[in-house]
C-alpha cells in the first residue's frame, strides 16, 4: 500500500527567484528539488511517495508548501495548499489544480497542479518486493506484470526515478558557483554525514583531551584543518549516495612520545607524631622517590622528576599518576605507607596548558577509607606531548598565602570534599567467543591426545584506577555464564576517566586477552544539579579485535587488547556498572579499598530487551583500485553482523526447536556452516537462509597499479538474518544527533570559508546555521521521547534521555539568543562558542551501551582475509521517521578497504586496497519491504532459482540492470600545490592518475617540482553507467585522484588522493551558464591521515546521445606542438589572467648545509613563479661573504585575477660547480603570496587620528597583531579603539588646530606603559612592600622605610617586574571578565543610541569624552581600577621595571621579518605522520630576502617620492648589507625546570654560547645538583655579520666522568633582530639615568635615537621647546626636562623627552612601529634527540652594538646575590602546661621531665637541646636557655641557602633554597626508653603570629587561626618576644594543644653578631642565669630523704597534721579507756 503524490507545477508566482515545495502526508515531509530562477511558473515534476501499513483514512489531510528558497536566511513561505483524502481513498486517483492559502488564510493568485494516486493491493501488503507500483504511465493508470510476479524469474522494479528519496534537503549552494561548491572534501553535502566511526575502541573521547591530543595521535578531523583555501567537491544534494570517508589510516594506536613532569614541592599536615617522610611518585611501573626530610610534619623537597613515554595516545591517557607519602623509609625497611592521591594521565592533559600548576594533593589512607584527609602535597604535574608547549606560570616569589582548601590538586568542577564510593560491576554473561583455543599448547595437547574440542576457558578482568579485579574461570565454554560482581573502592568523583573490561583466556603458559572494552565514565554519568551517577546497563557491550583465524600466533594481538581499531566481532559481554556513595561514618563498613568478588542473582532474559529478527542486505555496484598484488587470484566480499555471516565460525539460524531458547542469540549449531553457493541452500518452512559472501570472481586490469572487478550490469548481492536484542531507539537517538551534528559542522565550514576568503557575509550564513540547530533541537524533542517503556530500558537509558533532552533545550535555547548577538564584529568569538556546541552534540551522540555489533566487510582472496572495511551499524539502520535513519541507510557509499592492524600503519595504509560502490540496508525483518529503495532505479532482480511456496519474499541474489548509459568524462586537470616531497632532493617528479568507475588515465611527469601545473584535459570516453539517466545526473559516482612521483627505478611513490564529483550534463540540456563550463576548484589532498597539498581541477560528465560525440561541446586540439599530442585545459575553464611584477629582495643565503659531502662554494637564487622567473646574482665565495651583490631584481608574470588561484612562488638554490655543473641544494615553495601583495599608502591622512588607524592595520600584518608599545603581549588591543584611556597623560596636539584647549586633547597611552610619563607620578612600588599593605590593613601602624638607592640592584628590577607582570595578569583576566560582562550589556542595549567604538575615531577628541563619559559610574570606576595601574598601587618604594616575557622575543614581535623575511630551504625526503618532526631536519640552509607582487602598470605618485631609487624598486630605505662588525652581548640570567641529567633526578647544569667560530664554555662555574640554576652571567662576543650570525645558547650537563650532555639550546637568528625596525638591538628602558642600578646601557643617548629614526623615516627632526615639550611629527609629547647627575646636581637635558616619544614611537603616522623596550626572553630549550618537546627554558636577553659606533659601557652586573650571613638567637625562657606523660616511680604521680629542642628547617643536623628539667609536675619547666643558628639568607626569594653535600659520596656540595622556618618541640625524656615527643610548633621566619603577652593569652587559635591573624616578619621586627603554643595531633587527627613555650627571637646580621658575641645555653660570653626550679627535680635515689620531704610535705603536709591529731586523740582516748577503771577504782575504792 502506498500513496503517490505527483507535483506537477505551480503557477501565477509573484517576482523571480528560487523556488521549492514541501509536501506532508502522516507527519513526514519531503523537500522537491529547488527550482532555479523561475518567473511565473515553478515546473517541479516530482512524485513522493509514502508506504503505508495501515489503510487511507478519508479525514486525514495532505499538504503542500511552496515556499521561496533562500541559501542564506531562512525560507519564506509563498503560500500552503491542504485537501483532506476522502475522494482519494475512495477512488485511488485524483488530479487536481488548486489555489494556496497565505499564512492568515486568505486566497492567493498562485495555484499548485498535483496528481495523486492511492492503491491498495490486497494481499500484497508486508510482500518482499518494490514492485507494487511499476513505472508509472502518463495515462495514470498503472499497468500490472501480474505474470512476471509469479514467475519469479526477473522482476522489474524500475521505479520512475522522479521521486524524490526521503530526507533530501534543500541544497545551501547549487554546484558549481565559483570556487566554492556545495560539497566540501570528505564533507560531502548529502543530507546525511558523519566523520566519525562507530565507537573507536580504544580511543579517548579526544574531543576535551584538547584537539592537539588528536595531532599526536595521528590526524585531525578532515573538516579541522583548514584548507589552504577553498576545498569542494562539487555535487548536488546527494539523494541515494552518501559521502566517502577520506581517512584512509586508522588513528589509534600509533606510538608517540610523551614526556611528564612532576614537581613535589612540599607537604603539609601530615598526619603521624614525628615522622620522616618520603613522596614516591609513581607512573605505571616506575617509580621515583624523593629524599627523606627528617622529624617533620611539613617537608619542603623541591625535586624534579622526569618520566618519558613512547605509547599510543590511549595507553598514555589510561595511564595512573599515584603519588604517595611513605614514613620512615630506608633501605632496610619499606617505611608505611601514611596516605596516596591517584589520577590518570588523560585527566592531566585534559586541563588548560596540559598542567596543573602549584596545587596541593589530597592524600588518603587506602586501607583506612574512614580515616579522612592524611595530609597534603603540593605539586606541578604536567604532561607534554610532541609540539605541545607549556606556558609555564611565571614564577614568581611565592607569597600567595598557601590557601590549601582553594588550590586542590583537582580538575575544575570537581567538589572540594570528594567522599568514597563502590563502584560495582556486573559481569553476566558473554556469547559468541571464539571455539578455538589458539594457543601453543592446545595444538600440542591435539596432537599427543587428540582432544578435538578445545574450547576457551574465559574469565572477565577490570581494570579501574590502578586497581585489576578477576571474576572465576569458566572452564571450555564459548557461551560462559559467571554472574559476579567486582567491586572497587574509590574517591568519588574518581579522577580515572576509564575502566577497562577484557575477556581473556586462562592458560597455563600466558592469559591472552580475546576482546577489550573501555567504559567510559564520563559518559555513564552527568554531574549537572540534575545529573546522576555513573550507571550502566544491564547491557551488552560489543567486543572487537582480530580475525578470527586460528593460527599459530596471532598478528593482530593488539587489537584484542584494545590498541587500534578492531577488525573483526569478537564477543559480547553483559555488564551493567552502579555506584554507591559510601557513608564513612557507620560502623558496618569494610574500611580497605581492596578489590572484591561477590557473585550475584541472574537477570532475566528480557532485561535487555525484546529480541527482534534483523535483516541485512547489501549489493555491490561495483569494486574498483584492487591493489594488483591481490589482483591475481579470485575474489569474493564476505559480510558479517556479529557472528552471523562469518564462515569459519558462523551462525545458521536458530532451529525452529531452538528458536527461541536462551535469548534468541542464535544458537550457534555444529551442523555444516553455511557455504558459499546460495543455490543449494535447503529452505525450510520457507524460510530464508543467509548469504553472506559474493562468488568469486577473477578481476580485470584496469591499468598498472589496479584491477576491477567486471560487476557491469550484473551487481552481486548478500543478505543476512540475525537475531539481536532491540534497541534500536538508542541509536536513533544517537542519528538524530549525529546528524544535527553533520549538520552544524558543515555550517560552520562554510562560514569558516566564507570569512577565510572575505567573500560574502559570514554573519548570516552563521545566522542561518544557529537557526538550523534550534530547530534540530526542537526536533529531536520531539522525537526522542517515543519508545519509552520499551523493554530493555535501562536506567543510563531513561536518565541520559532527560539529559539530552536538557541540553537539548538549552542548546536551542542558547542558539536563540547567539542568533541575536552575530554581528560583523563579534563573529570570531560566536564562532567559537558554537564550536563548543558541536563538541557538546558529538559528545552526547556517543551512546555508550551498544546494541547491534558492527558491520565487516571483507575481501577474500584465496580464502584469505586481504582488506577490510567496518560500517557502523547505527549508520545503516533503517527507520520510518527520516531523522532517526543511518546517514548510509539505503544509500550508495564509496568504501575503501584497507589492511587490518598495525600492517595498516604508515604507508601500506594509504594505498587503497580495493575501492567499492556498496549499497547496504539494515532494519527489522517485518520492516524489509523498503530495502531495495535506495538502489538506483532500472534493475531486476535475480532470485535463487528454486520452487516452493512464499517465494516473492526471496530477497535477490543479483541485481541485473538493463538501463545503461554512456558518458563522456573529461578531467581538467590544472595544477597542484604543496606537495609532499618524495625524492632525495626535496622535490618531486609528479603526475596524477584519475580513476573514475573501471577506468584511469594519467597525465604527464613533471620533473623536479612540489607545485606543478600539468594543464591538462583527460578525455574518458565511452564511460558506461547502469541505471536512470535522471539519478546519474544528480548523483554521479565519485572521482579519485590519486597523486604519485616517478621514480626512475621501482614502482611510483604514493604522493596523495583527493575526491571530487564531476558536474554531469545530460545530453538534453544546453552545455552554458550558470554551470557550465566548470570552475576550478582547490581539492584537499590527502595521505593517510595528513594533507598532503591541495590539487587545483575540474570535472564534467557529458552524456553521449542518439548523435554521438556530435553532440558534445567541442575540444580544441593540442595547442602546443613540443608537448605533442597533449591537450590543455580549455579557455574558458582556465583562469582569466592579468599582469603582475614580482620584485625580490634577495639578501643572502644561510647555513647551508654540504651537498652529496662538497660544501657549497658558489651559490645562486632561482625564482620561479608560473613559469616566469628571475635569478640572483652568483655569490662568489659563500665562505667569506654569504650576502648578494645585487639586492632587487623583478620579473613580470601573469597570474590569475582570483587571488586564490594564485600559484606558488618557487625558491630554489642552486650551487655552481665547476665546468658548468649546477646541483640543488634545496627548495621552497611559498604557497601564498597573499601577504607580499603591495597596497599603496594612504597620502590623505593627515589627522593622525586616522593614521593611526591606517598604522594598526600595518601592524596586524607585521606582527601579527597591533599592540601596544610597551607590553606587546599583554595587551593587544582592538585595532577599533587605537586610542584607549590609561595612565599617564600625554598632550598631542595637531597643527591644525592651535587653540588646544587642555581637556580636549588629552589622549591617555596605554595602561601598560610602565613608561611613567610625567615624572611627577605616584612612584611605581617596589616588591618588598607588598606585604606592608596587608599589614597596614590590620590596623598596625608601622614606620615605613624608604628604600636606600644603593642596596637595588638589577635583580631588584627584575623581581619587581615579575611581580608588576603577575599583577597585569591578574589585571588582564579581571578586565577580561568585565569586558565580556559589558559585552553582553552592549548586546542588550544594541537598539539605544550608542556611540560605536568606530566611530569615536572620527568625531575627534571632544566626542571622544563624552564617548567615555556614557559610561555608568559603576563602569568607569571599575575600568579606572583596572586600568590605572601604575598610580593605585600602593607606596611601594620606586623601583624601575622592565618587561619580562613569558616566551622568545620573536613570538612578540613576528618573527622580526617586517622587511626582511627568512625562507628555510628544504631538501631528502618528506618523514611522515610519526617523523613530522624530522622536517627540520631536512632544513638544509636558509633564504634571507623579501618579495613584493603588485599589478602593473603601478600609479606614478609613487615612483614620484623624493629620494625615490628607482633600482630597489618598492624595497626604498633599507640598510646595505656589506659585512659589519657587531658586539654581541648575552646575559643569561637563570634557567627553570631543566630536564634531569643525571641518575639522581639533578643536573649540573652550565652554560656554553656558540656564535660563528666563537665558543664560550662557562664550565667551571657549573652549578651543582640544580634545575632551576640562576647563572646571572654575560658574555661578551665580537661578531661579523653575516657570516656569523646565529647565536646558539646551550645548557650542557657537567660530569666527573665522560663528556658531558647537551640537556637543551636555544638558537636565535641576529641579524634579523640587528636589523629590525623594531630595534632589536638594545632595549629601550622605561627611565632615563646616568647612574645607579639603571643606568642607561645604549652607546646612543635617546635624542640620538629619536634623531637617526626621524632621519631614516624622512621625518623632520624633533623640535624641543621649553617647559618639557617636544614635537615630533605634529605631535607634542611632554616629560621632564631635568637630570640628576652623580654629584646630585640638576641639569636642563632633553633625554627624557625624547625617551618619552621613543616609547610610544608606534603611534607616529607611518614610519611608527613598537620599539623594543628593555626585557628579559624566556626561551625553551630544546633538544635535537627529543624533537618537539621542551627541556626547560632559559631566561635572558642580547644587545648588540655595531662596532663603528662609540663603544659602549661595561655590562650591567647580574651575577645571582649573594646571601646575606644571619645568625638568629632564641632563648628559651620558659614553658607551662605542658602535658604529663610519665607516672612517679614510687607515687604514680603524673609527672614529665621536659627538655625542648629547636632547629632551622633544611637544618636537622644541627638541632640543638635545652638542658632538661625533670619531674615538673604542673607542666611548668624554667630553662633559661639560648639556641644560637647561623644561616645564609637571600632577603629578595625569601629563602635560606644552605649548601651541604648530599651524601658521603657526593663530589661537591649541593646548594639547597628552603624557605625559613623556625621548628621548636618538647620532649619527654626518658631514661631507658626513646623520649616522647609531646608537641611542636613551625614558625614562618618571613610570617609568623605575634607571641601572646602571657601563658594565659597564648592559646590553640594561634596555630588554628594562622591565616586571620596579624603575622611579623622577624627580618623586620629583629626582635620578638612572647608565648606560643605547643600542638600535636591526637588520635582522631585534631590538633590538640599540649604546652606553651616562652621564647625570645633575635636576629642578627653576621657583624653585628661578631661585635656581641653570645654563648650557646648558658655559657660565656653574656651567660644567662641559672633558672629557679623547685628542687623535686633532684633524683630520688641520690637523696630519697630529700625526695620524699619534698613528695610527702608538700602534698601531704594538712594530711599529716590531720592525721597526727587524729592519733593524738586516740592516744588520749585509749590511755583514758586504760586508766579510766583503775582511776575509778581508786576513786571508789578511795585509795
Amino acid at each position: 500500500m502506498a500513496l503517490l503524490v505527483h507535483l506537477k507545477k505551480v503557477s501565477f508566482l509573484r517576482g523571480k527567484g528560487d523556488r521549492i515545495a514541501k509536501v506532508t502526508f502522516r507527519g513526514l515531509s519531503f523537500y522537491s528539488r529547488v527550482v532555479d530562477n523561475c518567473d511565473e511558473e515553478a515546473h517541479f515534476n516530482e512524485t513522493f511517495r509514502w508506504p503505508t501499513g495501515s489503510k487511507l483514512d478519508g479525514n486525514e489531510i495532505l499538504e503542500v508548501q511552496v515556499l521561496n528558497y533562500s541559501k542564506v536566511f531562512t525560507n519564506r513561505l509563498v503560500g500552503t495548499f491542504q485537501m483532506v483524502l476522502q475522494k482519494v481513498a475512495q477512488d485511488g486517483h485524483l488530479e487536481l489544480t488548486d489555489t494556496l492559502v497565505d499564512d492568515n488564510n486568505t486566497a492567493t493568485k498562485t495555484s499548485v497542479t498535483i496528481e495523486i494516486k492511492y492503491q491498495t493491493l490486497d494481499g500484497s501488503a508486508g510482500m518482499w518486493s518494490d514492485g507494487e507500483f511499476l513505472d508509472v504511465p502518463e495515462d495514470g493508470t498503472f499497468s500490472f506484470e501480474t505474470d512476471s510476479l509469479l514467475s519469479g524469474q526477473s522482476h522489474s522494479s524500475g521505479m520512475s526515478a522522479k521521486r524524490s528519496l526521503q530526507g533530501s534537503i534543500p541544497t545551501f549552494r547549487k554546484a558549481g558557483k565559483g570556487v566554492f561548491s556545495a560539497m566540501k572534501l570528505g564533507k560531502m553535502k548529502s543530507s546525511k554525514d558523519d566523520h566519525r566511526r562507530g565507537d573507536e575502541p580504544a580511543v579517548l573521547d579526544m574531543e576535551d583531551l584538547d584537539r592537539r591530543a588528536i595531532r599526536l595521535a595521528g590526524p585531525l578531523d578532515p573538516d579541522t584543518i583548514s584548507l589552504a583555501s577553498v576545498t569542494a567537491v562539487t555535487t548536488n544534494v546527494s539523494n541515494k549516495r552518501s559521502k566517502p570517508d577520506i581517512k584512509m589510516e586508522p588513528s589509534a594506536g600509533r606510538p608517540v612520545d610523551y614526556q611528564i613532569s612532576i614537581t613535589v614541592i612540599e607537604a603539609r599536615q601530615l598526619v603521624g607524631l614525628n615522622m620522616d617522610p618520603v613522596v614516591c611518585v609513581e607512573i605505571g611501573d616506575d617509580k621515583k622517590y624523593t629524599s627523606m626530610k627528617e622529624s617533620t610534619n611539613c617537608p619542603y623537597y623541591n625535586e624534579y622528576f622526569v618520566f618519558d613515554f613512547h605509547v599510543p595516545p590511549d595507553v598514555m591517557f589510561d595511564k595512573i599518576i599515584k603519588l604517595s607519602v611513605i614514613h620512615s623509609k630506608n633501605l632496610l625497611r619499606s617505611g608505611t605507607l601514611v596516605g596516596t592521591f591517584k589520577l590518570d594521565v588523560g585527566t592531566v592533559y585534559s586541563q588548560p596548558e596540559h598542567q596543573f600548576y602549584h596545587k596541593w594533593a589530597m592524600m588518603s589512607d587506602p586501607d583506612d577509607i574512614t580515616a579522612g584527609c592524611k595530609g597534603y602535597i603540593k605539586c606541578d604535574i604536567a604532561v607534554v606531548g610532541k609540539g605541545d608547549t607549556i606556558k609555564t606560570p611565571h614564577k614568581a616569589n611565592e607569597t600567595d598565602e598557601d590557601d590549601i582548601e582553594g588550590n586542590l590538586l583537582l580538575p575544575e568542577g570537581v567538589p572540594v570534599e570528594r567522599q568514597w564510593a563502590r563502584f560495582y560491576v556486573k559481569i553476566y554473561r558473554a556469547e559468541g567467543l571464539p571455539k578455538m583455543n589458539t594457543n601453543i599448547m592446545a595444538n600440542v595437547k591435539k596432537a599427543f591426545i587428540g582432544e578435538s574440542r578445545d574450547l576457551v576457558d574465559p574469565y572477565v578482568q577490570v581494570q579501574f584506577a590502578g586497581q585489576k579485579g578477576k571474576t572465576t574461570v569458566q572452564k571450555s565454554s564459548y557461551e560462559p555464564i559467571w554472574n559476579e560482581q567486582i567491586i572497587f573502592t574509590e574517591m568519588f568523583p574518581p579522577l580515572c576517566k576509564r575502566m577497562k573490561v577484557q575477556i581473556r583466556d586462562s592458560d597455563k603458559v600466558n592469559d591472552v586477552a580475546i576482546g577489550t572494552h573501555f567504559i567510559d565514565l564520563r559518559k555513564i554519568c552527568n554531574e549537572g544539579d540534575k545529573g546522576f551517577l555513573p550507571t550502566m546497563g544491564p547491557a551488552w557491550v560489543n567486543m572487537y579485535g582480530s580475525t578470527r583465524q586460528y593460527t599459530l600466533m596471532d598478528e593482530h594481538q593488539d587489537l584484542n587488547e584494545g590498541l587500534g581499531e578492531g577488525v573483526s566481532f569478537r564477543a559480547r559481554l553483559l555488564v551493567s556498572v552502579a555506584v554507591e556513595i559510601l557513608d564513612t561514618t557507620s560502623t558496618e563498613i569494610v574500611s580497605s579499598t581492596e578489590v572484591q568478588v561477590e557473585s550475584v542473582s541472574n537477570i532475566s532474559e528480557s532485561a535487555t530487551g525484546k529480541i527482534e529478527e534483523f535483516f541485512l542486505f547489501g549489493s555491490f555496484l561495483e569494486a574498483t583500485m584492487i591493489d594488483r598484488k591481490i589482483g591475481d587470484k579470485s575474489i569474493s566480499f564476505e559480510v558479517t553482523i556479529g557472528n552471523y555471516g562469518n564462515q569459519i565460525d558462523g551462525v545458521s539460524k536458530p532451529s525452529s526447536a531452538k528458536k527461541r531458547k536462551k535469548d534468541g542469540e542464535s544458537e550457534e549449531e555444529e551442523s555444516d556452516l553455511i557455504q558459499n553457493s546460495s543455490e543449494d541452500e535447503a529452505e525450510e518452512e520457507g524460510e530464508l537462509l543467509s548469504v553472506s559472501s559474493t562468488p568469486p570472481l577473477k578481476p580485470f586490469i584496469t591499468d598498472r597499479n589496479y584491477f576491477h572487478l567486471p560487476y557491469f550490469e550484473k551487481k552481486p548481492c548478500i543478505y543476512i538474518k540475525s537475531w539481536w536484542q532491540d534497541q534500536r531507539r538508542r541509536l536513533y537517538n544517537s542519528n538524530i544527533m549525529d546528524k544535527m551534528a553533520d549538520k552544524l559542522e558543515e555550517g560552520l565550514n562554510d562560514v569558516q570559508e566564507i570569512i577565510k576568503t572575505e567573500t560574502a557575509f559570514p554573519e548570516r550564513r552563521l545566522r542561518g546555521v544557529l537557526e538550523e540547530l534550534g530547530a534540530g533541537c526542537n526536533r529531536f524533542m520531539a522525537l526522542a521521547n517515543k519508545d519509552m517503556n520499551q523493554a530493555g530500558r535501562t536506567r543510563l537509558d531513561r536518565e541520559r534521555l532527560k539529559s539530552c533532552m536538557r541540553e537539548m533545550d538549552s542548546m536551542g535555547q542558547q542558539a536563540k539568543q547567539l542568533r541575536t548577538q552575530v554581528k560583523r564584529n563579534t563573529i570570531k568569538e560566536k564562532l567559537k562558542l558554537v564550536q563548543n556546541f558541536l563538541q557538546r552534540l558529538r559528545f552526547l551522540a556517543d551512546e555508550p551501551q551498544h546494541s547491534i555489533p558492527d558491520i565487516f566487510i571483507w575481501m577474500m582472496s584465496n580464502n584469505k582475509r586481504v582488506a577490510y572495511a567496518r560500517v557502523p551499524s547505527k549508520d545503516i539502520l533503517y527507520s520510518i521517521v527520516d531523522e532517526e535513519t543511518g546517514k548510509d541507510c539505503g544509500k550508495v557509499k564509496a568504501a575503501f578497504l584497507r589492511l587490518p592492524g598495525k600492517k595498516g600503519f604508515g604507508p601500506a595504509g594509504w594505498t587503497v586496497q580495493a575501492k567499492l560502490e556498496l549499497y547496504l540496508w539494515l532494519g527489522l525483518n517485518k520492516q524489509r519491504k523498503d530495502f531495495l529503495c535506495g538502489l538506483p532505479n532500472g534493475f531486476e532482480e535475480t532470485k535463487a532459482a528454486r520452487t516452493g511456496p512464499g517465494l516473492q519474499s526471496v530477497p535477490p541474489i543479483s541485481l541485473v540492470y538493463n538501463m545503461k548509459q554512456v558518458f563522456q568524462l573529461r578531467a581538467h586537470m590544472y595544477q597542484a600545490r604543496s606537495l609532499f616531497a618524495a625524492d632525495s632532493s626535496g622535490l618531486s617528479d609528479p603526475f596524477a592518475r584519475v580513476f573514475f568507475s573501471s577506468h584511469s588515465q594519467v597525465t604527464e611527469v613533471l620533473s623536479e617540482t612540489l607545485c606543478p601545473t600539468w594543464d591538462q584535459l583527460l578525455v574518458f570516453d565511452d564511460v558506461e553507467l547502469f541505471g536512470e539517466a535522471s539519478e546519474l545526473r544528480d548523483d554521479p559516482p565519485i572521482i579519485v585522484v590519486e597523486i604519485y612521483d616517478q621514480d626512475t627505478v621501482g614502482k611510483a611513490e604514493f604522493i596523495g588522493r583527493a575526491f571530487a564529483k564531476p558536474i554531469t550534463k545530460m545530453c538534453d540540456e544546453h552545455y552554458g551558464p550558470p554551470r557550465f563550463p566548470p570552475q576550478l576548484e582547490y581539492y584537499q589532498l590527502y595521505r593517510g591521515n595528513n594533507t598532503a597539498g591541495d590539487l587545483l581541477a575540474a570535472f564534467e560528465l557529458l552524456q553521449i546521445g542518439q548523435a554521438g560525440k556530435a553532440g558534445l561541446p567541442p575540444i580544441d586540439g593540442p595547442t602546443d606542438p613540443e608537448r605533442g599530442p597533449i591537450l590543455p585545459v580549455p579557455l574558458g575553464i582556465r583562469p582569466v589572467l592579468s599582469r603582475y611584477r614580482i620584485e625580490v629582495l634577495f639578501w643572502g643565503l644561510r647555513g647551508l648545509k654540504r651537498v652529496n659531502l662538497a660544501l657549497v662554494d658558489r651559490p645562486r637564487v632561482d625564482i620561479e613563479c608560473a613559469g616566469r622567473g628571475v635569478q640572483s646574482a652568483l655569490i662568489q665565495n659563500y665562505k667569506k661573504n654569504p650576502n648578494f651583490s645585487c639586492l632587487v631584481k623583478w620579473f613580470e608574470v601573469d597570474l590569475p585575477e582570483n587571488e586564490l588561484l594564485h600559484p606558488p612562488l618557487n625558491i630554489r638554490v642552486v650551487d655552481c660547480r665547476a665546468f658548468g655543473r649546477y646541483t640543488l641544494v634545496g627548495s621552497h615553495a611559498v604557497t601564498s603570496l597573499r601577504r607580499f601583495i603591495y597596497s599603496p599608502p594612504d597620502k590623505t591622512s593627515n589627522n593622525w587620528a586616522s593614521a593611526a588607524k591606517l598604522m594598526n592595520g600595518y601592524m596586524v600584518l607585521t606582527n601579527g597583531g597591533s599592540r601596544s608599545g610597551s607590553s606587546p603581549s599583554l595587551y593587544s588591543r582592538p585595532p577599533s579603539r587605537t586610542l584607549s584611556r590609561p595612565a599617564g597623560d600625554i598632550l598631542l596636539s595637531m597643527d591644525s588646530e592651535p587653540s588646544v584647549r587642555k581637556m580636549d586633547t588629552v589622549v591617555k597611552l596605554e595602561a601598560t606603559s610602565d613608561a611613567v610619563v610625567k615624572v611627577d607620578m605616584k612612584e611605581v612600588e617596589n616588591e618588598k612592600d607588598k606585604k606592608k599593605k596587608k599589614k597596614k590593613k590590620k590596623g598596625e601602624a608601622e614606620e615605613e622605610e624608604e628604600t636606600d638607592e644603593s642596596t637595588l640592584d638589577w635583580w631588584s628590577k627584575y623581581f619587581a617586574s615579575i611581580e608588576t607582570h603577575m599583577e597585569i595578569l591578574k589585571a588582564q583576566e579581571a578586565a577580561q571578565a568585565e569586558a565580556e560582562e559589558r559585552e553582553d550589556l552592549e548586546i542588550a542595549a544594541e537598539g539605544a543610541d550608542l556611540i560605536h567604538p568606530d566611530d569615536l575615531l572620527t568625531k575627534g577628541s571632544k566626542g571622544r569624552d563624552k564617548g567615555r563619559d556614557r559610561r555608568g559610574p559603576k563602569d568607569r570606576k571599575k575600568a579606572g581600577h583596572v586600568m590605572e595601574g601604575p598610580e593605585k598601587r600602593g607606596p611601594r618604594p620606586r623601583v624601575d621595571e622592565l618587561l619580562v616575557y613569558n616566551q622568545e622575543l620573536e613570538d612578540e614581535y613576528g618573527n622580526f621579518e617586517d622587511w626582511l623575511h627568512t625562507f628555510n630551504l628544504y631538501r631528502g625526503k618528506a618523514g611522515d605522520d610519526d617523523e613530522r618532526a624530522l622536517d627540520d631536519d631536512r632544513i638544509v640552509g636558509r633564504f634571507k630576502g623579501s618579495l613584493c607582487m603588485y599589478k602593473v602598470p603601478l600609479s606614478e605618485e609613487i615612483t614620484r617620492d623624493a629620494g625615490f631609487d628607482p633600482n630597489m624598486g618598492m624595497f626604498q630605505s633599507i640598510p646595505h648589507n656589506d659585512p659589519i662588525n657587531v658586539l654581541v652581548r648575552v646575559y643569561v640570567v637563570r634557567a627553570t625546570d631543566l630536564h634531569p641529567a643525571d641518575i639522581n633526578g639533578k643536573a649540573d647544569p652550565y652554560i656554553v654560547i656558540k656564535l660563528g667560530k666563537s665558543d664560550f664554555r662557562d664550565k667551571e662555574n657549573y652549578i651543582s645538583k640544580q634545575l632551576n640554576p640562576v647563572f646571572g652571567k654575560s658574555f661578551d662576543i665580537e661578531a661579523t655579520f653575516p657570516m656569523e650570525s646565529m647565536l646558539t645558547v646551550s645548557v650542557y650537563d657537567w660530569d666527573l666522568v665522560g663528556t658531558d650532555d647537551l640537556i637543551g639550546e636555544t638558537k636565535i637568528d641576529l641579524e634579523n633582530r640587528f636589523y629590525s625596525k623594531h630595534r632589536a638591538t638594545c632595549g629601550i628602558s622605561s627611565t632615563y639615568s646616568v647612574n645607579g642600578y639603571n643606568v642607561w646601557r645604549d652607546p646612543m643617548k635617546p635624542s640620538q635615537i629619536l634623531a637617526k629614526l626621524c632621519k631614516e623615516g624622512k621625518l623632520e627632526a624633533p623640535q624641543y621647546g621649553p617647559g618639557g615639550k617636544v614635537k615630533v611629527a605634529n605631535r607634542i609629547f611632554f616629560g621632564a626636562a631635568e637630570i640628576e647627575d652623580e654629584s646630585g646636581m640638576k641639569r636642563q637635558t632633553e633625554e627624557h623627552l625624547a625617551l618619552t616619544v621613543l616609547r610610544h614611537w608606534e603611534e607616529i603616522p607611518r614610519v611608527g612601529c613598537p620599539l623594543i623596550p628593555e626585557h628579559v626572553e624566556t626561551r625553551p630549550l630544546l633538544n635535537p634527540d627529543k624533537p618537539g618537546i621542551e627541556q626547560g627554558r632559559i631566561e635572558m636577553w642580547v644587545d648588540m652594538f655595531s662596532m663603528d659606533m662609540p663603544a659602549p659601557g661595561p655590562a650591567i652586573d647580574i651575577s645571582p646575590r649573594k646571601p646575606k650571613s644571619f645568625e638568629l638567637r632564641v632563648i628559651i625562657w620558659n614553658t607551662d602546661d605542658v602535658i604529663l606523660e610519665d607516672d612517679g616511680f614510687m607515687t604514680g604521680e603524673k609527672m614529665s621531665d621536659i627538655y625542648v629542642r629547636g632547629w632551622l628547617k633544611g637544618q636537622q643536623e644541627d638541632k640543638q637541646d635545652t638542658d632538661v628539667h625533670y619531674h615538673s609536675l604542673t607542666g611548668e619547666g624554667n630553662f633559661n636557655w639560648r639556641f644560637v643558628y647561623p644561616f645564609e639568607y637571600l632577603m629578595a626569594e625569601e629563602k635560606i641557602v644552605i649548601s651541604k653535600k648530599e651524601s658521603m659520596f657526593s663530589w661537591d656540595e649541593t646548594e639547597y633554597k628552603i624557605p625559613a622556618r623556625l621548628t621548636l618541640q618538647v620532649w619527654d625524656a626518658d631514661h631507658f626508653s626513646a623520649d616522647d615527643f609531646l608537641g611542636a610548633i613551625e614558625l614562618d621566619l618571613n610570617r609568623f603570629p605575634r607571641g601572646a603577652k602571657t601563658a594565659k593569652q597564648c592559646s590553640i587559635n594561634m596555630v588554628r587561626k594562622e591565616l586571620q591573624l596579624p603575622t611579623i616578619s622577624i627580618f623586620k621586627q629583629k626582635r620578638v618576644k612572647g608565648w606560643w603554643p605547643f600542638v600535636a595531633r591526637d588520635e582522631n587527627d585534631e590538633i590538640e594543644l599540649t604546652g606553651k613555650v616562652e621564647a625570645e627571637l633575635h636576629l642578627m646580621t653576621a657583624e653585628e653578631a661578631e661585635k656581641s658575641p653570645v654563648g650557646l645555653g648558658r655559657n660565656e660570653p653574656d651567660p644567662l642565669e641559672k633558672p629557679n626550679r623547685p628542687d623535686t627535680t633532684f633524683l630520688w635515689f641520690l637523696s630519697p630523704l630529700k625526695a620524699i620531704r619534698y613528695l610527702i610535705c608538700n602534698r601531704y603536709k594538712w594530711l599529716i597534721i590531720k592525721m597526727v591529731l587524729a592519733t593524738l586523740l586516740l592516744i588520749m582516748l585509749g590511755l583514758f579507756l586504760y586508766s579510766m577503771p583503775g582511776y575509778l577504782v581508786k576513786k571508789m575504792l578511795g585509795a
